[in-house]
């Protein structure tokens, strides 16, 4: 898979962890910046990786901020985006696999390198199963998920 990274100044100093560990998981990286800790604002960082997702040039994308938050907020708001904050692998997995989320935030002051790389191994490990026999339960919350994003109501 194609994965764009992203992050802001506080998240720079997890984007080499988080781009080694896609690349020794088998996956191409496209790192969107920054490249430093000189201050940036980190909407700014979120909105060139939605879009690359928006475009099908990247499959998925992981945004780290200082705390995760601001990145996941911003994220959310773009269609077709479905972005969380992960601080363990259960999270990072289960969201791809039932809720089909397509963006890992991680918060560069709160987690350390070690924790950073299984979230991402977790992250990229696993796949979203609603379209399996038997995933009509999630492949309808997805649904409705998406209905909300279209301005309908889910019910």
């Amino acid at each position: 898979m194609k994965i764009a990274i992203a992050c802001d100044h506080a998240g720079f100093p997890l984007k080499g962890i988080v781009i080694a560990t896609v690349n020794a998981e088998g996956h191409q990286p496209i790192d969107l910046g920054t490249n430093s800790t000189n201050p940036v604002d980190f909407p700014d960082y979120t909105e060139k990786l939605g879009e690359i997702i928006q475009k099908s040039e990247a499959d998925r994308g992981i945004l780290v901020c200082g705390s995760g938050i601001g990145a996941c907020i911003a994220a959310n708001k773009m269609k077709g985006i479905y972005a969380s904050i992960c601080h363990d692998t259960y999270s990072a997995a289960q969201g791809v696999m039932h809720d089909n989320m397509n963006v890992l935030c991680l918060g560069g002051r709160v987690i350390g390198p070690e924790l950073a790389a299984a979230l991402v191994k977790a992250f990229l490990s696993a796949r979203y199963i609603g379209n399996d026999p038997g995933g009509e339960r999630l492949a309808k919350r997805v649904g409705k998920i998406i209905k909300m994003e279209n301005g309908q109501s889910p019910i």
